[in-house]
């Protein structure tokens, strides 16, 4: 291809899309605001120990996966330590009002077989569900890798039916409706608006296993970053897009705050929607447009503590867990009440490379919308004042005694304990009001909320989290779309199967 591509922003989106754009031919320089390249897959260093900021539970990494046929093509999948879940124990779901527990196992039939256990009336419902999930995953294309052209969606009913209503077409008891939920937390789910399909996919991925990176989520971005290197390309770190000049509906150069400025033939932004417009020339873009990325709503954000355990005082748990206070509040997280907040949290252990029976550290999140940190929005890192400390070391507490009710004696395992709040989040993943999952998709109005990777600026195209999917699976599909509209329909579809399987699907 000979291309020049210029990418703004060095996170899962555009590090996967400057990777396949590399590996393509194409001279690829990846602009990057953080000194840490990798967005949500980037790690920490606090006190000698390294955290995973985002990217907590993966999926797809499966023999004949998506993620694992995306990696295999790439040349990163060798580089990567992962750990599957435990498959007997892939996930449990803990609700405090009736000190419930359940335990659930990955694959078709071990899920709703686990299930059955606790709700044996709902045994063929739960069959019919899980077979309706895969149906709806089977129909998306792009999903299965399969080269269709432009890959329109299927035209069935429940595709974009609300996530809860198809739930609630196979089983009819609350309780169980609720637990067929709780993937909530993954994804943003919205009751009455979240369409069917986009619960499937994230479902059916961890369903089929669900696996973590062993020894933090880094490796991933520093073996993209490896494939766009090796390819003779650029990703710098500490470089913030301060501009993007275009003349004549050309993008012609991305100006970076230390001065430099960058050419070349296409330009991909994988920055929040609403990033990107303050960043192009005044006119670039319609007034409706701009007005348009800038009002569409933002999922939720989150508080998230940080634990450092004593050497071999808390066991390490081979799956994450997930604790509710009560029944009936599994759509409502993005809600804060004082008085209980938070009112249910997911908690996981990282394993290390060479997992052994004790746990290092423990990251914990839990739902909060930005509205609870707005006061300080005007702040940065390290800079917010006695009183946001004061009410963040409240916060923690708050979730200390939450964790205390599934685990009684974790005080004492304690090593230090931090947290970080949804101004941490906007700063580091540079997303809007520190959104985890990017745009609200709105099954009712899916014209506002899902944006194509072209844009009126010829070309500059879109891709990460804010297009169609978001997630370990959903971004890189979505950096497919905007590294074929380079390169040509069908052109990595066609590549990725012919290196894992030596045919076209």
């Amino acid at each position: 291809m000979n291309k020049s591509v210029v990418i703004i922003g060095g996170g899962l989106g555009g590090l996967f899309t400057g990777a396949m754009l590399a590996k393509e031919g194409c001279r690829v320089t990846v602009l990057e605001k953080n000194r840490i390249i990798g967005g949500g897959l980037q790690n920490f260093v606090y006190r000698g120990t390294s955290y995973d900021t985002g990217m907590h539970i993966i999926g797809g990494f499966h023999e004949g996966g998506t993620m694992r046929r995306i990696c295999s093509w790439l040349g990163v999948m060798d580089r990567l330590s992962l750990k599957d879940n435990d498959p007997d124990a892939m996930d449990s779901i803990t609700f405090f009002s009736d000190g419930r527990t359940y335990v659930l196992s990955s694959g078709r039939d071990g899920f709703a077989d686990s299930l059955s256990e606790y709700f044996p009336d709902e045994r063929d419902g739960l069959r019919a569900y899980v077979k309706d999930l895969y149906s709806l995953t089977g129909d998306i294309a792009l999903y299965n890798l399969r080269n269709e052209g432009r890959r329109t969606p299927p035209a069935r009913d429940d595709f974009y039916m609300p996530a809860d209503r198809f739930i609630a077409r196979y089983v009819r008891n609350p309780k169980l409706q609720e637990i067929l939920a709780y993937m909530n937390l993954m994804y943003g789910g919205v009751k009455g608006h979240t369409p069917a399909y986009e619960h499937a996919v994230i479902n059916s991925l961890y369903i089929d296993g669900p696996t973590k990176f062993a020894g933090g989520s880094q490796q991933l971005a520093d073996a993209l970053v490896s494939v766009i290197e090796d390819a003779g390309g650029k990703v710098l770190a500490g470089k913030k897009v301060c501009r993007v000049a275009v003349r004549d509906r050309m993008a012609v150069s991305a100006v970076t705050e230390d001065g430099d400025e960058v050419s070349g033939d296409v330009f991909i932004s994988s920055v929040h929607p609403a990033l990107l417009v303050s960043l192009v020339d005044k006119g670039a873009f319609s007034p409706v447009y701009c007005r348009r990325l800038c009002e569409i709503e933002n999922s939720y954000s989150a508080f998230v503590v940080f634990i450092k355990f004593r050497e071999r005082s808390f066991p390490y748990i081979n799956c994450p867990v997930y604790c509710q206070d009560d029944y009936g509040q599994i759509w409502s997280h993005a809600g804060y009440d004082s008085a209980v907040w938070p009112s249910g949290f997911m908690a996981i252990t990282p394993p290390e490379k060479n997992q052994g029976p004790w746990a290092d550290k423990m990251i914990v999140n839990c739902i909060m919308d930005f509205g609870q940190v707005r006061r300080w929005e005007d702040t940065v890192v390290g800079h917010r004042g006695d009183e946001y400390r004061e009410w963040k070391a409240g916060h923690v507490e708050r979730v200390l005694s939450k964790l205390e009710r599934k685990f009684p004696d974790i005080r004492s395992s304690i090593e230090y304990v931090f947290g970080a709040s949804p101004l941490t989040i906007r700063d580091y993943y540079g997303t809007k009001d520190g959104s985890l999952y990017g745009y609200v998709h709105d099954c009712d109005n899916l014209a506002v909320s899902y944006l194509p990777v072209f844009t009126k600026v010829r070309n500059l195209l879109l891709t990460g989290q804010n297009i169609n999917l978001h997630g370990i699976c959903g971004v890189p599909l979505t950096a497919i779309e905007t590294a074929e509209a380079v390169l040509g329909d069908g052109v990595i579809v066609d590549k990725i199967n012919e290196s894992n399987y030596g045919y076209r699907i």
